[in-house]
């Protein structure tokens, strides 16, 4: 069945199409979309060209992409996602050195915990960056950074990191609070030495602390800093995004990191968040998006698993206000994920996605970084080395990467061997 706008609704064990009005009833019933992770009832739908102006012009050259069209995108992504970030660095942000371990994982690393005030104060908002230096790199070392779940002490087996005080998701009936129940539950996840054997550093801090991830506690973070600006206020993405550029402005004063070689790591929402961080910050010099799905490297128009729709009602404050008159209507989004990719452009770009993840849509995340393809192409960059979803286990390490592990919704070491193999290639030296 085909309509334009069309969409196929499943419930109730009938497929029906419907057009972008209101639901139509099936006998006494009304039929509500449901999550779809089948191929064959994928509605179809089309993609914005990135290589053309909201006038409909082209973008002939790269001068064109610079100056016209990269800034055009930017304000519309602003506009109708993630919100416009209002501040930049804040002339009162300090940072405070909290301690220095030079003999951490066994000797292999200095680790640092590092106190970030942003607006200067300690009772202001802020976040503790935890990092760690290879103690074999003489010289400066390329990092990687990213943010955490769970607290720094989450993603570490040393017992001496201390469990953080600040708001922590929790599940429902369960204290906000991280416990010394959870030191190292994350450990998986962020292969410190892994990363520190191979030459790099890494640098991590907890989201919640940047803002807790719950509606309505804008004013308990750093969206505190600036005043809400409407239909396109900037969400939580927004704000963590701009954490990750003030974790990278304190990264360019330690005087052992190549902060030229910074690369840009995130999974699930904060694989959204890094897209988004990379596109705002050019500073980053390789980006990572693990697991991202809807609202990430995603196509949004691709109706398949996770939507804006289910964005926006369990995660609203996720994004600007406006997004969430999308849901339901993605034929109405003027921009798409590939579009947010291509900002990235001409950096690298290394796109994530799991067999067993069907809610994040590994397809879709293919489909939008191939989506991308033109504007690396015409930058003189590359692109990507695939025209087909590369197998379970294959890379593809174009300058445009992808990575399909198998496996579920997750960061694993097989993540971590692809990441340093990415950054391998593709840093500059």
């Amino acid at each position: 069945m085909r309509g334009s706008p069309g969409r196929f609704f499943v419930a109730f064990g009938v497929v029906a199409l419907f057009g972008s009005g209101p639901l139509a009833s099936v006998g006494e019933a009304q039929v509500k979309r449901t999550k779809i992770e089948e191929e064959r009832l994928v509605p179809p739908y089309s993609l914005p060209d990135p290589l053309k102006m909201e006038d409909g012009s082209p973008v002939a050259d790269a001068a064109a992409w610079r100056e016209k069209r990269r800034p055009e995108l930017m304000r519309i992504f602003e506009r109708e996602v993630y919100g416009r970030t209002p501040i930049g660095r804040p002339e009162a942000m300090r940072f405070e050195l909290i301690e220095e371990k030079a003999d951490a994982l066994d000797g292999k690393a200095t680790r640092l915990r590092v106190a970030v005030l942003f607006a200067g104060k300690a009772d202001g908002p802020k976040m503790e960056l935890l990092v760690y230096l290879p103690n074999a790199v003489k010289g400066k070392a390329p990092m990687f950074l990213g943010l955490n779940f769970q607290g720094n002490h989450a993603t570490s087996r040393e017992t001496d990191i201390p469990v953080p005080t600040h708001w922590m998701r929790a599940p429902k009936g369960s204290p906000n609070r991280a416990s010394e129940a959870t030191r190292g539950a994350a450990a998986g996840r962020w292969q410190y030495e892994y990363a520190i054997d191979h030459g790099y550093g890494v640098a991590t801090a907890c989201y919640n602390e940047v803002e807790p991830d719950e509606n309505g506690r804008a004013a308990d973070g750093v969206r505190s800093l600036a005043p809400p600006r409407g239909e396109s206020d900037w969400g939580a993405i927004g704000g963590w995004a701009w954490a990750l550029s003030r974790a990278l402005d304190y990264l360019e004063t330690h005087p052992r990191v190549d902060a030229r070689r910074v690369v840009l790591i995130g999974h699930s929402r904060l694989g959204k968040t890094s897209l988004w961080a990379g596109a705002q910050d050019e500073r980053f010099a390789v980006v990572v998006s693990n697991d991202s799905g809807a609202g990430g490297a995603a196509l949004s128009k691709r109706i398949f698993g996770e939507t804006v729709e289910n964005l926006t009602t369990a995660f609203p404050h996720w994004f600007c206000p406006r997004f969430k008159t999308y849901a339901d209507h993605e034929e109405k989004l003027p921009v798409d994920q590939h579009q947010l990719i291509a900002l990235v452009a001409p950096r690298p770009v290394l796109i994530h996605s799991a067999t067993e993840d069907l809610w994040a849509d590994p397809k879709g995340e293919f489909l939008a970084a191939l989506a991308a393809d033109p504007v690396y192409r015409l930058l003189g960059a590359g692109g990507i080395a695939h025209r087909t979803q590369p197998k379970p286990g294959e890379y593809s390490h174009g300058t445009v990467g992808y990575f399909l592990r198998p496996g579920k919704h997750d960061v694993t070491l097989e993540d971590w061997k692809s990441y340093v193999a990415f950054a391998d290639a593709h840093l500059p030296k």
